[in-house]
Parts: structure tokens; sequence; C-alpha cells
């Protein structure tokens, strides 16, 4: 058992989007074997009720709230010191003190780092062996984000990808292992930075089958004369904004000169204004649910028309789970370890998602065989403990090594 200082720029609970999905099970994860010590932020007031969940998995937790507001003006120092504005955004002095301090009370074997920003704490600690999970490439996040911009948030999106990427060389560089998504998130980064020669490798994400799957006795949240379309995600994240919108706008109208009773439910918490203004006599945004399940297990078609994503989407492994057809933009379908035409099915233009979501809606044995087949490929290729101990390599050759010293 090592002790290890575990920091996560948002809580990893409840386990409600995919970062915090996936930060979750590494928590559990190095919990299950190891003594955490998390210092973590809350950028939701209603996570403030998990703190004592959360306390469960670690040795010491150390939570600071963050005001995303008072965060934002925070980051505009990053213009004066020539860094990336994430980082300034999670800076706080409370949590540098917490991380100095741990350091010299807990006999610390080595640092896990959740999201490039965190790393500035981690890197403090020069002597602590670091593993990084970037998880997405988060730079070509930002650089991507700009050409659907005016300026000058067009040039503040280029601006932070540039320094982003200039901050994520230098954490790999000084990690003893760094990790991505997917093999194409790491090609990426590989691409981009090709002075870097630190080890870097793909953990792939996961999804909990048992708690993701079909259950006849599980009612229905759709009135019986709706065709439910399904979209679920946290709906203040702009490629999800942008995804919703797009669809609803687009492929919604066409798709409802065949089938009018054809409902587009927008399933997922903090809608923003635009999001909130699609609602409409065909279109339902719910706003946070107490189950995701429900809305998954009886949607006629789930769709991820996802212009802006990157890596795997546990949206998509979710909703593959639960045995019901997925629809998803061609660059998430190609992320995912499975068959398209098969376990799932992609599109990339407004008339190809209108065409197979179509084909899905007109011929029921094809979205039974699709919904039976995306479950199969989830059993088969993602499950969290099997992925996860990718991860177990490194800690054991460095937390040994420690041991020695």
């Amino acid at each position: 058992m090592a002790n290890i200082l575990y920091l996560v720029h948002r809580l990893p609970y409840p386990p409600n989007k995919g970062d915090k999905v996936r930060s979750f099970h590494l928590l559990k994860h190095l919990a299950a074997e190891h003594r955490v010590f998390l210092g973590t932020f809350v950028d939701d007031p209603d996570d403030l009720q998990y703190l004592d969940t959360v306390r469960e998995y670690c040795a010491d937790l150390h939570a600071v709230q963050l005001d995303p507001r008072r965060a934002k003006l925070a980051s505009i120092r990053g213009l004066l010191t020539g860094e990336a504005l994430s980082l300034p955004f999670y800076r706080d002095a409370g949590m540098s003190a917490w991380v100095r301090q741990i350091s010299k009370t807990a006999a610390l074997d080595a640092s896990v780092v959740f999201s490039s920003a965190m790393a500035q704490y981690a890197m403090q600690l020069p002597d602590l062996p670091m593993l990084v999970d970037f998880v997405d490439l988060d730079s070509a996040k930002w650089t991507d984000y700009a050409p659907d911009h005016v300026w000058p948030m067009s040039w503040l999106y280029r601006r932070e990808g540039c320094k982003l990427l200039a901050f994520e060389q230098a954490v790999a560089e000084r990690a003893a292992a760094s990790f991505f998504v997917t093999d194409k998130e790491v090609a990426l980064f590989r691409q981009q930075s090709p002075r870097t020669s630190a080890p870097v490798q793909s953990l792939c994400n996961g999804v909990d089958a048992d708690f993701f799957s079909p259950d006849l006795a599980r009612p229905s949240p759709f009135p019986a004369a709706q065709t439910p379309l399904v979209f679920t995600g946290a709906m203040d994240y702009w490629p999800n904004v942008d995804a919703v919108t797009w669809f609803a706008n687009e492929m919604l109208p066409v798709l409802r000169r065949d089938w009018p009773n054809l409902h587009f439910h927008i399933v997922g918490r903090s809608p923003t204004q635009a999001v909130l203004a699609l609602a409409s006599n065909c279109v339902s945004v719910t706003g946070t649910v107490p189950d995701v399940r429900p809305y998954l297990q009886h949607a006629a078609v789930v769709v991820a028309p996802l212009r802006l994503a990157r890596g795997i989407q546990n949206k998509i492994l979710e909703a593959m789970a639960m045995a019901r057809p997925v629809v998803a933009s061609s660059t998430c379908a190609e992320a995912i370890d499975g068959d398209v035409g098969r376990d799932l099915m992609a599109a990339t233009e407004p008339s190809d998602f209108v065409r197979v979501v179509g084909e899905l809606l007109t011929q029921a044995s094809l979205a039974d065989r699709v919904g039976a087949a995306g479950r199969e490929c989830v059993l088969k290729n993602y499950s969290w403990s099997a992925h996860l101990l990718g991860i177990d390599q490194h800690l054991d050759r460095l937390t040994q090594r420690d041991q020695k010293v």
C-alpha cells in the first residue's frame, strides 16, 4: 500500500458527466489498494453534499469551493504572466499550502494528476514521482474552438491552445508517465510535440455495465404518443450545446416530416440559455434528472451529433450499455473500439444523420440488433477495472523504487 497524492480539477462525485465518471473510477481504483490524499475543487454548490461520500475513499480530502465567475476573472492574469489562462483559473493559495503540508506529513510515494491544470500543484514537489492523466489534449480543444468564434475570442482561444500545449509538453517531460484516453489523442500529442521523449500511452475509458443495464421493470419517462430521440450530457459544455443546437435546427425538422410524433429530449444538468431557448412542442430540456437510465432505455434512438468533442464519449458508452441504438458523429464513433454499422451507427453531415436515424426508426429489428450489439461491445471492451490496470504497472514501479531508497 502506497500513499498517493491525487489532484483533480473537479470533485470526482457524483459521476454524472464524462470527466467525473473517469476521475471517480480512478479514485475508486486507487483507493482499493492505496491511501489516497485528494486535492480537488468544487465548482457546483450542489456537489458540496457529496463531500462525505468522497471522503470515504480518502485518507485526507482538501476541497476548495470554486466560483467560476471569479475564477474567470482571476484567469485574466495569465495575459500578464504569459501563461495559459487555465492555470490561474485553478490556482489557489490554500491548495498549494495543503499540498506542501501533505508532502511533509504523509510520506507520499507518488502523485496522480487528473487534467493538465492540476499539474501545477504536483510540480511544486519536484522529488515526488508524478503520473498524469491528461484525458484529452485540452490545448487542441481550445484551438478547435477558434474558427467558430469571431475576434477577440478567436484570438483568445488560439492563444490558449498554444500556451496550454507548451505547458502540457513541460508536464509530460516532468512526468514518469502520461496518459490520454485514446491512441488517437496520444498520436496527436506526439505530432504536436515532436521533441517530447517522455513515456505517453492511452488509458481507455470504461463504463459500469452493471449499473447501465436495461431493466424491464424500469418505467418510461416519455408520453406514450411520442417517438423519443435522446441526447445526454452536461448542457453548459459548449460542444454539447453546439451538438443539440445543430441537431434541433438542422436535422429534427427534416425528420419530423416523416415522423410527426418525433420528440427530441435534451437530458443533462445546467442547460445554458441557448439550450433552454430550443424548448418547443417537439424539444424538451430536462435539466438535472435523478437518473438518466430511463431516458436512455426508452429512447427510440440516442443521438450524439458532436462536432467538437475529443476522445471517447462516456455518454455514448452508457447509451450502448443500455442496449439502445446510437447514432454518433463519425469522429466520436471512430474512437469507440467497436464495429461502426453493427455496434453503433455513424454520421457526418445533417443528411447522413437524417438518413441513419430514419433507418433505425423505420426498422425496429435493426434498432434492436444495433442496441444489443452495442451492449455486447461495451461488455467486451469497456471494463473500468481492466483499463485502469494500465496505471498500476507504473505505480508499482514507482512505489517499489521509493521503498528501496
